[in-house]
């Protein structure tokens, strides 16, 4: 097809009168001269990524909207019927743009297929959904959301049962659901495709039997004074009862952001990580004389945590000190002999608790989907505030009850007389202190990440902020067990190290820094980790300058 004739045919199957306007529109420009931003619609599809897909809501193939979505859809039932012979589904969204009609597409296209389509109730978690997978014991999962990723965009989340346990998506499974949904795309006008309403709703005993697990991992010794912020998502509802369950007291709520809203009005990007999105939560915290100030991002699989130093300033503890406390936390509780993981961007420091502890550690690519099908994991994190502690229960990071567990550890520390801040040098004190920083290259041109990943390749440093450089693993020739994946690994003098990776889910270079020291005093062992971050940073920055 011509770019007019695709554009054409994909404008007249587009059930949604405002992306099937934005498409007339961008055809007329075209008609009249200006092709670029139509060729650039149609120029590629959203691709399986990240266990899916994700991307800007916008009309066309390169964009999240009802027809990708009624395609994934057909294309994903196609690949269930192929390999299930009773295959079935749950359906979970959030409260982006267009989740739910996302979502109900996808439910009434998997009735039609003949696939069993079980509805979420509302909105809720993506923690929800993952426990729903293998809670009712079906063949597969979507959950239509984009998590923390800006307001435009939205995204589809695809789980499997059976032997994947509920886990996300990875290869062959990701290869295949794909070229499903291409054939579908190439040969199935969207509104031809059979569909049903024959789909039931998920019974509210679903959430019960989450809050319930969920909440059973609790311990309060001591009164918590805490705050919460659901970051304008979907947390708060199902977090409020497991709070309540567990035994805490009742949190003060950033009200500003304790309700969905698909705008995220009061933040620039909807991700704890970004400065400035927890203003309110830290503003709040100290208003009130809180004790530590928990927030998920907006389908609340992640956890940020906040608490004051000594001069009573408010700061949001990183992933990676979140991460390796509650990993020590689940390595006292699981004894010598069990599994611990992280993600290999992740700090060493729980590779150093799992040695000195007895425990078995992996590394893992980036992703719950690589972590989560750990054998026999009892615990696992990555420093992007995920972090799994209870695989029992769900095969996937979850920021409730992460929530739960470092809630647990601060009322144990307050019982025992003893703050957060008591209990990171005391980590440091017994493992070593680890520090980490990280780099993140917003581009706006796809192909800029592939130079730069390019130039590290065809020039390695020598050295890096003044520290010389001992080893490189490239990741491109394989990461056993995972095969090629584009990451660059540096060593350096001193054992420090650099890791280098595109984004998964963001058009981002991201850099990984961390250093560690076991010299002097809990306070000077900080110190010291701290300053190579410092200048590994600066020289990575100098590094990757344009």
């Amino acid at each position: 097809m011509s770019l007019l004739e695709a554009a054409r045919a994909w404008h007249d199957q587009d059930p949604d009168d405002v992306t099937r306007a934005e498409l007339a529109a961008l055809i007329a420009s075209a008609e009249a001269g200006d092709s670029t931003p139509l060729a650039e619609r149609f120029a590629a599809r959203l691709e399986f990524g990240t266990a899916g897909l994700r991307g800007e809501l916008g009309a066309g193939p390169n964009r999240m909207n009802r027809v990708l979505v009624g395609q994934a859809a057909a294309g994903f039932a196609a690949y269930l019927l192929a390999n299930d012979a009773s295959p079935s589904i749950v359906i979970g969204y959030d409260g982006r743009t267009n989740s739910e009609i996302f979502a109900r597409d996808t439910a009434t296209i998997m009735a039609g297929a003949g696939v069993r389509a079980i509805l979420l109730p509302r909105h809720l978690p993506t923690p929800v959904l993952a426990f729903a997978v293998r809670h009712l014991a079906v063949s597969a999962g979507v959950m239509v959301t984009a998590s923390h990723n800006p307001a435009r965009d939205n995204g589809y989340k695809v789980y499997l049962g059976g032997n994947d346990q509920g886990s996300q998506i990875v290869p062959p499974a990701d290869g295949e659901i794909a070229a499903q949904i291409t054939r579908v795309a190439a040969e199935v006008k969207l509104g031809d495709a059979p569909r049903s309403t024959d789909f039931t709703i998920a019974d509210e005993s679903l959430i019960d039997a989450y809050v319930k697990q969920t909440a059973s991992i609790a311990r309060v010794d001591a009164p918590l004074h805490f705050v919460y912020s659901a970051m304008h998502g979907v947390g708060w509802e199902t977090a409020q009862r497991v709070f309540a369950a567990a035994g805490f007291d009742a949190p003060d709520v950033v009200t500003e952001q304790i309700e969905p809203d698909a705008a995220f009005p009061t933040v620039a990007f909807p991700n704890p990580e970004e400065p400035g999105a927890m203003d309110l939560s830290f503003a709040l915290a100290a208003a009130v004389g809180a004790d530590i100030a928990i927030v998920n991002d907006p389908d609340a699989d992640r956890l940020a945590v906040a608490v004051p130093d000594r001069d009573g300033v408010w700061r949001r503890l990183s992933g990676n000190e979140v991460g390796f406390l509650l990993g020590w936390r689940a390595a006292l509780r699981a004894g010598p002999g069990a599994t611990v993981a992280a993600s290999i961007v992740s700090s060493p420091a729980l590779r150093r608790v799992a040695l000195q502890l007895g425990l078995h550690y992996k590394d893992t690519l980036t992703g719950f989907k690589w972590i989560s099908r750990v054998a026999g994991l009892s615990y696992g994190y990555e420093e992007a505030l995920g972090y799994l502690v209870d695989p029992g229960k769900v095969r996937d990071k979850d920021g409730i009850s992460a929530a739960v567990d470092f809630l647990s550890l601060a009322s144990e520390l307050r019982a025992a007389g003893k703050t957060v801040g008591d209990h990171l040098a005391d980590f440091a004190g017994k493992f070593g202190a680890f520090a980490s920083g990280q780099i993140s290259l917003r581009v706006d041109d796809l192909d800029d990440i592939d130079r730069m990943m390019a130039g590290l390749r065809a020039q390695p440093p020598a050295s890096i902020g003044g520290i010389a450089v001992e080893a490189i693993d490239d990741f491109i020739g394989g990461f056993a067990p995972f095969g090629p994946n584009d990451i660059l690994r540096i060593h350096l003098v001193g054992g420090a190290r650099i890791v280098v990776r595109p984004s998964g889910t963001e058009p981002k270079l991201k850099v990984y820094l961390d250093a560690s020291s076991t010299t002097g005093t809990p306070t000077e062992r900080v110190a010291a980790a701290e300053a190579v971050v410092a200048a590994l940073d600066a020289g990575m920055r100098a590094l990757l300058a344009p």
